[in-house]
């Protein structure tokens, strides 16, 4: 059973919005940081966005930061990323993640950790 699933992609306008939603029903929801990541077309993949176990405190990458607004409902078992103003360098398949550091404090950025828990990915396709 995959423990993460991701909907909500799709193709959207430049300066557009869309969510993505993640829920799964076989994790510790309550105890594990979540966070979503992206590869784009032709590129490695990369750190978006994390939020920590009780939903307290988040850590954006550059790129979407104040555009992108990381949330999660653990009574839900859901973790959703809204995704404001949306540019076509935002295309990619859209991951959602489980279990890793989360914070300013990690050396490298989101992109150097290593979740316990993936989903199978989303795509997103901004438009210009």
């Amino acid at each position: 059973q995959v423990p993460l699933v991701e909907s909500g992609g799709g193709t959207v306008q430049a300066g557009g919005s869309l969510t993505l939603s993640c829920t799964g029903s076989t994790l510790p929801w309550n105890d594990l940081n979540m966070g979503w990541f992206r590869q784009p077309p032709g590129k490695t993949r990369e750190g978006v966005a994390c939020i920590n176990w009780s939903g307290d405190t988040t850590y954006y990458e550059e790129s979407v930061k104040g555009r992108f607004t990381i949330s999660k409902d653990n009574a839900k078992n859901r973790v959703s990323l809204q995704m404001n103003s949306v540019k076509p360098e935002d295309t990619a398949v859209y991951y959602c993640a489980a279990s890793f550091e989360c914070g300013d404090h990690v050396k490298g950025g989101l992109t150097a950790v290593n979740p316990g828990f993936w989903g199978q990915g989303t795509q997103v396709t901004v438009s210009s």
